[in-house]
C-alpha cells in the first residue's frame, strides 16, 4: 500500500470481497473428507493444532456431524495424528489438546525424540532443526498403525512442490512420493487403489488459497492459537526474515533483539518458523493484510525452505508431509 487511496480500498475490502465460492471450496472438501472414509480402511487426520488442519476439522465436523457423549457414536470417523518435535510452540500444542478433548477425538501424538532415543533419528549437532526428521517418525507411525491414508492441510498455494502434487498423492512402501508417476485426476475421479505396505496422501484442501482460508476461519468464527494474531514479541532480522528469539532460537554475537507486533502465518517448529510485522488482531483484519500480500506464506516465514528451490520437493520424495 502506497497510498491512502490503496489503504481506503483494503479496509473496505471485507464487506465488498465476495466469499461465495468457499462454498464450493467446502462442498468439495467434504466430499474428499467423506472419500477417504468410504474407500481406506486405516485413515487417519493429521492435526497439528495450526489453522489449516482447524480449517480441515472443521470440514469433517460438516461432514460426519457432532459425536453423541452420551452414546459415544457419530463424528469423525478417523484419529487425529501429529508429529511433535518437543520443540512445537505450547500455545500450539495446548490448543490441539483442547480442539480434540471438545471434539471428543482420539488423538495420537508420536514424539520425534521418541525416534531420537531409538537411534532411527541422529541428528548432526544439537543444534539441528528436528523439523525435517519429523519424516521418519511420520512413516515410524504409519508402520505402528498400519495407516493406509494420512489427510493433511497442505494446499497447491504454498509451495512449488506442492503445487504439482494430485489431491490423492500415492505413496510407496518406503513413504516416498514419485512427482514424474502420479496419477492422473480427471473429473473428480480418484485412483486409490493400493499395493500390501503403501499408502496415499490426501490433500482436501489443496484448491483453497491462504485467503480462502482466513474468508473461511472468518464466516465460520474459527477460534485459533493466539500466534496467528498481533502480539509483542522480541525477533531478530536474519537473510529478509523475522527470527523469533528463544531458548532455542537465541541471539547470535552481535546481534541486538528488538520487540515488534508480529503474528504467524503459520506455525511449526519454533526453530524453523518466523514472524511476519502485523497489527492484525482479528480474522477480518488477516484478509485485508493477506489481499496486499506479495511474498507467499512459506516463502516469508519459514526458514527451512530457504535452502534451494527444490528443498520442499526433496523432503517429500523422502516422506516429508
Amino acid at each position: 500500500m502506497n497510498s491512502h487511496t490503496d489503504a481506503a480500498v483494503l479496509q473496505s475490502a471485507p464487506h465488498h470481497l465476495s466469499n461465495t465460492h468457499l462454498d464450493a471450496l467446502e462442498e468439495e472438501t467434504i466430499f474428499i473428507l467423506r472419500e477417504v472414509a468410504a474407500v481406506f480402511e486405516r485413515p487417519t487426520l493429521l492435526f497439528s493444532g495450526g489453522k489449516d488442519s482447524l480449517v480441515l476439522l472443521k470440514c469433517a465436523e460438516k461432514a460426519f456431524g457432532a459425536k453423541n457423549v452420551a452414546t459415544g457414536s457419530g463424528g469423525i470417523p478417523y484419529p487425529l495424528l501429529m508429529i511433535d518435535t518437543g520443540h512445537n510452540f505450547h500455545e500450539v500444542t495446548d490448543f490441539r489438546d483442547f480442539r480434540a478433548k471438545e471434539l471428543g477425538a482420539e488423538l495420537i501424538v508420536r514424539n520425534v525424540e521418541d525416534s531420537m532415543k531409538r537411534g532411527t533419528v541422529r541428528l548432526a549437532h544439537p543444534g539441528e532443526s528436528r523439523n525435517v526428521h519429523q519424516s521418519v517418525t511420520l512413516l515410524e507411525a504409519i508402520e505402528e498403525f498400519r495407516f493406509d491414508a494420512l489427510i493433511g492441510g497442505a494446499r497447491r498455494d504454498e509451495e512449488k512442490a506442492r503445487a504439482k502434487e494430485r489431491i490423492f498423492s500415492h505413496r510407496d512402501s518406503f513413504g516416498q512420493w514419485q512427482p514424474k508417476a502420479q496419477r492422473p485426476e480427471l473429473w473428480t475421479l480418484f485412483n486409490t487403489r493400493l499395493q500390501p505396505g503403501e499408502h496415499f496422501r490426501v490433500f482436501p484442501i489443496s484448491n483453497w488459497t491462504e485467503l480462502d482460508v482466513w474468508q473461511y476461519i472468518e464466516r465460520e468464527k474459527i477460534a485459533l492459537p493466539s500466534l496467528y494474531y498481533t502480539h509483542k514479541r522480541e525477533v531478530v532480522e536474519r537473510k529478509g526474515l523475522l527470527v523469533p528469539v528463544t531458548e532455542l532460537t537465541p541471539l547470535k554475537a552481535g546481534e541486538t533483539a528488538e520487540l515488534r507486533d508480529v503474528r504467524f502465518r503459520t506455525v511449526g517448529d519454533i526453530t524453523c518458523t518466523c514472524p511476519v510485522d502485523s497489527f492484525a488482531a482479528t480474522a477480518a483484519d488477516i484478509v485485508i493484510e493477506t489481499l496486499a500480500a506479495d511474498v507467499s506464506e512459506r516463502g516469508a516465514t519459514r526458514m527451512d525452505d530457504k535452502t534451494s528451490e527444490a528443498s520442499m520437493e526433496k523432503r517429500k520424495k523422502d516422506g516429508y508431509f
